[in-house]
């Protein structure tokens, strides 16, 4: 089964305000209040200038930071995660330009795009099971909007298990590991520990085993 023949939602983008996960609605709704100037609302899917058909590798996060994502509305910019990420696409041509971390710095993919497993920013930044896989149903037309599509990086366990479903596999036939790389409904599925600032201050990631799971994206990309 290829990207493009996944069965597909409504829509690859949920509405503004998108009532589907009542804990995350309310949760936006608040911060709406608090902070009026934000972007407060599901974060889109981040696509090279080119468009669709364009992409060919496609970036799966967790979920919008609050003080990231969710106040910039653009995945992985406004906080440290998005430096180590598009520093990286950038070093390996899947970016173009300066990232500034902020939504109108310029900076474009390269036959790139990227969306999160879950849309809305959540509580203590952990959604919970029924609204990752509420959010699923956002995901798998996302992955079927692009023709062209070869390869998904997912940034973490959580990221990386609703990818495989989302790709119509078994978690179980498809485990989680750092630098790891799968079949899965045509596509390849590499995963990567998130690129958070927790992981990387800790230890569990650094730059080079992230860098080296890009190496291999774009050696394979280049086959």
């Amino acid at each position: 089964m290829t990207a493009a023949a996944l069965v597909a939602a409504p829509s690859p983008e949920p509405g503004r305000d998108c009532p589907l996960c009542p804990r995350l609605h309310d949760f936006i709704a608040d911060w709406r209040r608090r902070e009026p100037s934000w972007f407060n609302a599901p974060v889109p899917t981040f696509l090279p200038p080119e468009g669709e058909d364009a992409v060919r590798l496609l970036i799966v996060g967790l979920a919008p930071g609050l003080r990231g994502a969710n106040r910039t509305g653009r995945p992985f910019t406004g906080d440290y995660a998005g430096d180590l990420l598009y520093g990286t696409l950038i070093a390996h041509g899947l970016a173009r330009g300066e990232f500034k971390a902020r939504p109108d710095d310029g900076l474009e993919l390269v036959q790139t795009a990227i969306t999160n497993a879950v849309r809305c920013v959540p509580p203590e930044n952990k959604p919970v099971g029924g609204e990752i896989a509420t959010c699923r149903s956002f995901l798998v037309p996302t992955i079927g909007r692009f023709p062209n599509l070869r390869a998904v990086l997912a940034l973490g366990s959580i990221a990386h298990q609703s990818t495989v479903r989302a790709l119509g596999g078994r978690v179980a036939a498809h485990p989680f590991r750092h630098g790891g790389r799968h079949e899965a409904g045509g596509i390849a599925l590499f995963s990567s520990y998130h690129c958070s600032r927790y992981n990387t201050n800790t230890g569990v990631l650094t730059e080079s085993m992230f860098v080296n799971v890009f190496k291999e994206i774009a050696a394979f990309l280049e086959e």
